[in-house]
This record gives C-alpha cells, structure tokens and sequence, in this order.
C-alpha cells in the first residue's frame, strides 16, 4: 500500500464482515460451520439452472448478452411483478431487480441517508446492512424488541425523538435472532412510518422458509401512502451465487434507487434476470420450495434438539423458520474466545456482539443449521456443549 494515504472518513471504523473473516477459518478441512447462511448444497437446483441458461440463450441469447436496462430485463419483469403480488397479495406500484438484496439497502441508503442521518435498526441486526449504513456513514439508533418483533412504544419514542430516514427490520425469522414479527406489531409499524415519515426498509429474505406456524402478511400490506420498500431476494430459494433480489415499492423512491444503481453496476446480469424469469414460468418454485423446507425443518429440529442439553442458563431461541437459531450464554461467558476454543474442536459460529449495532452482548451467538447434515449438527452441537461445560465448571 503506498504510504500515508488518506482513505475516505467513510471507512473509519469499519472492520469487514465478521462472518467473512471467519468464512478464512471455516476453509480448513473437516470443520463444521454454523457460521454462514448459506443453503445446503442439496437445496441448489444446479442441474435444473444448467438446463435453463441453455434454453434462455438459446431463445433470447442475443438480447441477453448485450446491454440490458437499468430497470430490468423486460420478461423478468412482468413475472416479479406477478411474483410479488401473489407473494405479498397486494399490487406494488414498481418493483427493481438488483443484484441481490444487499444491493437493495446499499441503493436505498444512496437515495435516502446523509451523513449524520438517523436510521432504526433492531437490536441486534443483520450486520453486513449494519455495515452498509455505517458506509453511509449514518447515525445507528438501537431499538428493542421481543418474541413479537419491535417494542412498539420504544420504537414511536424513537422517532418522535430521533427523526430518523429510514427503519430496518427483517419480520420472518429475523437474521440474528430467528424472530418473526407478530401481526399486530407490523400494522403498528406501517402506522408509524405513515405518522412520523420514516422510510421502511422490510427486508423478507426468508419469508418461504416457514416451517410450522400461519404466514404473516408483509407489512407493506398494510403500507397506504407508499412509506414501505419491500425488499426481497431469491438467495436462499435458488442460489446466492447468482445474486438476485428485487425491490418493491413507491414508483419515486425506487426512481432514485435505479438512477444510483446506475453508476454502480448499470444493471443487473440479463442471464440472472432471465434464468429466474423462466424458473418463475415454469412454476419451479412451489415444489422445490416444499422439498427445501422439509430438510431445513428436520435440520431446526436437531439443533433444538441438541441445545436441550446444554447446560442451564443457557437461552435460545425456537424459531418457526428461517436459517438461524439465537444463543444467549450465561453472563461472563464470552462468545468470542468460546469460537476461538471451538475452531480447534473444528467447529464454527458467529459471536452475537457483532450483530450489535453498539456492540456489547457478548454472551451470545448465532447458529446456522441449513448449510450441515444432521451427524454434522450432532458433533458440532456436542463440542459445543461440552466446551461450554468445560468453561462453566
């Protein structure tokens, strides 16, 4: 690196992805990861996208392969829309694909946040969006929550008191804590945003994984004056390596989102855009989804299973769906030097601390069970137990 130069205030402070930087140790063989989010590999249709792109580019190669509108590819676009509107059961005025759903929250903080703005977030949060808004450099405010989702009265005193842009939530099976929202607590949320003029960022990245339990409709069902941007992405249903989300909301606001993306990849890779399009009409989706949820349950299951015998003291989370499970230790346990002791039993997790916007809250920690067999998730959940055993004793 060329010496005393100077880096943008922007990244002060920023560290990366802790979840990337533990992705360097989880490459070491035999090590069982509940650290990332990424599906079991058995979830990836890779036989069936291989005979798609073929018959994509072969229907509309030439199209595909040149440059393509920022808005979208024009055939995805008529079946997201369709998608979106059965999916949310309500018409959405626009909708962007992006290149997955973390461009959705990088491309709404380009159009919203100023430095110094005050955004929402859930206590704890997804933190590569964290890291995103801190980029921006905005002005991070905590909110509680509960088993319901956000406490409603410390969420209205935060707006009233902060003025925030925007709000970040994530209702269904919420990465970190596996919570979903209750129905009363988003028609509160809608109402806020409509009151105080907050942006709502819903991001619903695992609203098809439920696994027990009645699906909840979106809060931006219940949005009337447009304050609520939908964010979604086809990660976790088809591929995460093909990067592709979308954005649904206020023609407006998702103008300004497709000026900024503009300048940022132009658009969209045409070959995504059109492999999903043609998944989408071919109905794939319905029963692949089926089959990945009952493997992911089975998965949930063992690893709630394994926690029953953790010492006592030890909390988590049962969530209904999603890809995560919420650990809080007793207090004066460390998570991260419990991940240190744990890579050397060959086992990988996420210390909670880092999903703090503030920090803090050491004493927990986030545990992925779709990317592990269920043997996988009996040995590492062992190791586990018995080092945190070790450490109580």
């Amino acid at each position: 690196m060329p010496e005393n130069i100077s880096f943008a205030r922007r990244f002060d402070g920023i560290t990366g992805s802790a979840i990337r930087e533990i992705f360097k140790l989880i490459a070491q063989p035999n090590m069982i990861s509940f650290a990332g989010g990424n599906p079991s590999p058995s979830a990836l249709p890779d036989e069936t996208v291989a005979r798609v792109a073929a018959e994509v580019l072969r229907d509309d190669g030439k199209r595909i392969l040149q440059y393509g509108a920022t808005e979208g590819y024009p055939p995805f676009l008529e079946s997201l829309r369709a998608y979106v509107t059965e999916s949310l059961g309500c018409e959405v005025p626009s909708v962007l694909p992006v290149t997955g759903s973390t461009q959705a929250m990088d491309l709404l903080c380009k159009a919203l946040i100023d430095p110094g703005d005050a955004i929402l977030v859930e206590n704890p949060s997804f933190l590569g969006n964290l890291q995103c808004m801190k980029l921006y450099q905005a002005r991070l405010v905590p909110v509680e929550s509960d088993e319901e989702g956000l406490l409603p009265d410390e969420l209205e005193a935060a707006m009233r008191q902060e003025k925030p842009k925007l709000l970040y939530v994530i209702p269904n099976f919420q990465n970190p804590t596996g919570r979903t929202t209750s129905l009363a607590r988003r028609k509160k949320i809608a109402e806020l945003a409509a009151k105080y003029g907050v942006v709502v960022a819903e991001d619903d990245p695992y609203r098809d994984l439920r696994y027990r339990g009645e699906a909840l409709p979106a809060i931006k069902t219940f949005d009337k004056d447009g304050w609520v941007v939908f964010l979604g992405s086809f990660s976790k249903i088809i591929s995460p390596g093909m990067r592709m989300g979308f954005m649904a909301g206020d023609a407006g606001i998702l103008r300004k989102c497709t000026l900024g993306k503009q300048s940022a990849d132009l658009h969209t890779a045409n070959l995504t855009q059109a492999i999903v399009d043609r998944l989408l009409r071919e109905g794939f989706l319905p029963g692949h989804i089926q089959r990945i949820r009952a493997d992911y349950a089975n998965q949930l299951d063992a690893m709630l299973k394994e926690l029953e015998s953790f010492p006592s003291g030890v909390r988590y989370t049962r969530p209904e769906g999603g890809l995560f499970l919420w650990v809080e230790l007793p207090q004066g346990i460390d998570a991260r030097q419990l991940l240190q002791n744990a890579i050397e039993r060959k086992v990988a997790f996420v210390p909670g601390t880092h999903f703090y916007a503030l920090g803090g809250h050491e004493n927990t920690l986030r545990l992925n069970f779709s990317n592990s067999t269920l043997a996988q998730i009996h040995t590492g959940m062992t190791a586990l137990r018995e080092l945190l055993e070790a450490e109580l004793h």
